[in-house]
């Protein structure tokens, strides 16, 4: 499913939408170059999840990993761009994680370790500034409808 995203503001509704359907044993991997959206998806993400719109949600650069409790169920939220290797992951709480709900950026450093069933979130640049186009990949139709609009 291919959706084009007007504004960082439409990200973030996109956002609020997929925690609306979250389920424990979810897992989102979020993929695009350094100022695709991935953080602007994230933030809005947890801050739905955790039903906090003010929710501080710093990025996990440096500490790879940062977990929340939330209503839904504990949260991992994974940056993994400087892991240097999958084998790195069980030291991140990741079979923990796979329990859980994940948000993977990068999450090609996983390799095959990411869950089967991750929904893949791929943003790109679109024709505006501040457009983005976001491919989705890994859930049936069904589970998606409505999302984006």
């Amino acid at each position: 499913m291919l959706i084009t995203l007007s504004s960082p503001a439409h990200t973030a509704r996109l956002a609020q939408q997929l925690a609306e359907r979250v389920r424990l044993g979810d897992c989102f991997a979020l993929s695009g170059g350094l100022g695709a959206g991935k953080s602007t998806f994230a933030r809005a993400f947890l801050q739905a999840l955790a039903q906090d719109p003010t929710l501080d949600v710093p990025s996990p650069s440096f500490a790879l990993v940062q977990p929340y409790d939330t209503p839904a169920g504990p949260v991992f939220h994974y940056d993994l761009w400087r892991l240097s290797g999958p084998e790195g992951l069980y030291e991140l709480d990741w079979d923990e994680a796979c329990d859980g709900i994940m948000l993977v950026e990068w999450p090609e450093r996983a390799e095959d370790h990411l869950p089967p069933n991750a929904l893949h979130l791929t943003l790109a640049y679109g024709e505006g500034e501040e457009e983005r186009r976001l491919m989705l990949t890994g859930w049936d139709a069904e589970r998606l409808e409505g999302v984006g609009v």
